[in-house]
């Protein structure tokens, strides 16, 4: 399997995880009657606009996306809708950041706005991350040659993300305490923190 499709399934397995976590997290906060952690929160929120944002999107849409527009036709309205997702993802995070900006400043009114928004942008990003690799990798794999593989392991293997390093390949250490906060946020077994308390209904 090339390695730029290696590093794009691992690093949509890091966020999916992360983003699928966060709001267990925070209902299990609520109920143990725990204040949320901001600085962990904003750190999160901070990778998701530092990594899959600026670095996974923009490859895609620069390099991966026009390959198949060009060697895969029947791809192009997929293709379409998912540049826009990308446009579109970099406001949505900035509006999220913003969001929890105002209910760490103004207080438990402004939750419930955070994390509705935060389902929403859960759902949109999961739903997107599947069709890439249910609609389109798959169809890479058929239509590249050698040559556009070369150019993509090279793209996609020139970063490293600080939640889905590569073996043999250590974080950035720019970014070595930033992969440590969130890890030590999340959970485990996706993190190094405690497990979630029950969160389940009891009669």
């Amino acid at each position: 399997m090339p390695l730029a499709v290696r590093v794009i399934r691992a690093e949509h397995d890091a966020l999916s995880a992360m983003l699928r976590t966060l709001p267990l997290l925070l209902e299990a906060q609520r109920r143990a009657g725990m204040p949320p952690d901001f600085g962990a929160l904003r750190a999160m929120l901070f990778y998701v606009d530092e990594f899959p944002e600026r670095l996974h999107h923009t490859k895609e849409s620069e390099l991966l996306f026009p390959k198949l527009r060009a060697l895969a036709p029947e791809l192009r309205g997929t293709l379409d809708e998912l540049d826009a997702d990308h446009a579109q993802g970099e406001r949505a995070i900035r509006e999220l950041q913003h969001t929890l900006l105002a209910w760490e400043q103004m207080g438990e009114p402004r939750r419930e706005k955070f994390e509705q928004q935060l389902r929403v942008y859960t759902v949109r990003y999961l739903n997107h991350m599947r069709r890439e690799e249910t609609e389109l990798l798959p169809r890479a794999m058929t239509a590249l040659s050698a040559a556009d593989w070369a150019e993509l392991d090279e793209a996609f293997g020139s970063h490293v993300d600080p939640l889905a390093p590569r073996a043999g390949q250590p974080v950035d250490e720019a970014y070595a305490l930033l992969r440590q906060r969130i890890l030590a946020a999340l959970p485990a077994p996706l993190g190094w923190g405690p497990a979630l308390p029950d969160v389940t209904p009891h009669p």
